[in-house]
């Protein structure tokens, strides 16, 4: 992920539910495929900014994609990266993320633990 990719602290107004979600995550997707999301602004309403960054995934060569989502209970859902993949997350009691990949008919999941 690019050095430059910063995040910003939640203010008080965000709601705890959404604030455990900032932060740079990293995980393996199907045991082999590294990933990092950097989860840089959060709303009081659940938007989010983030940056999601891959390895090869699959016929997909690695590669980094800014974007946005919301936040809906324990989901974080991404709109679809420029590359075409569907990415969410979902916030396990443990506090780690679990995260599912739709990309070209194929389902990628894994943990991310935050870094």
């Amino acid at each position: 992920m690019d050095q430059s990719v910063a995040v910003t602290p939640p203010d008080k107004a965000v709601p705890t539910k959404y604030g455990v979600f900032s932060g740079l995550w990293a995980g393996r997707l199907d045991g082999m495929y590294d990933a990092k999301l950097a989860v840089q602004t959060i709303s009081s309403n659940g938007k989010v900014t983030v940056t999601y960054a891959w390895g090869t995934l699959g016929d997909n060569h690695p590669g980094e994609a800014a974007g946005v989502g919301r936040i809906v209970g324990t989901t974080l859902k991404l709109e679809r990266l420029p590359n075409g993949a569907d990415v969410s997350f979902v916030m396990r009691p443990d506090g780690t993320l679990a995260g599912t990949v739709r990309l070209a008919g194929q389902t990628y999941t894994g943990a991310f633990l935050k870094q």
